[in-house]
């Protein structure tokens, strides 16, 4: 039974684990728009959800980093194990190296927090249909 409940949430619950780590790269790279020689980080969603779909359904997903030493660092947030977080090329040139564009990273803070939300909407629709199932109502 647990499993089936398991079974039916999980793919909102990867989306919103994975909606949440964007939201942290691009808050991320929002904070550090003036910090010089910072590039822009992001993942690929799409890909990150099949591969957490495939995970999930038995498939190999890809190993998480392995830290040999204490002197390495852990990386922004635990990153899910389905993300390659990727550099983001700049749009232009900056004399300071920094590849943040403001408008760009605004526009997919926005969309991102947009979906997230609508994630957190139907997973609350599937709770309280499996809820009235249950109940019998």
């Amino acid at each position: 039974m647990i499993g089936k409940l398991d079974e039916t949430l999980a793919f909102q619950a990867n989306a919103l684990k994975l909606r949440g780590y964007r939201q942290q790269l691009l808050a991320s790279n929002l904070a550090n728009a003036d910090t010089p020689n910072y590039k822009a980080v992001d993942f690929n969603f799409a890909e990150s959800m099949k591969a957490a779909a495939g995970a999930q359904s038995g498939k190999s997903a890809p190993a998480p980093l392995q830290i040999t030493a204490p002197a390495h660092l852990r990386g922004i947030a635990s990153a899910p194990a389905e993300v390659r977080v990727q550099y983001r090329g700049a749009l232009q040139a900056s004399i300071d190296g920094n590849s943040v564009d403001l408008d760009t990273e605004r526009a997919h803070f926005a969309d991102n927090a947009v979906r997230y939300e609508a994630a957190v909407r139907f997973l609350n629709g599937q709770i309280r249909d499996l809820t009235t199932a249950m109940k019998g109502e």
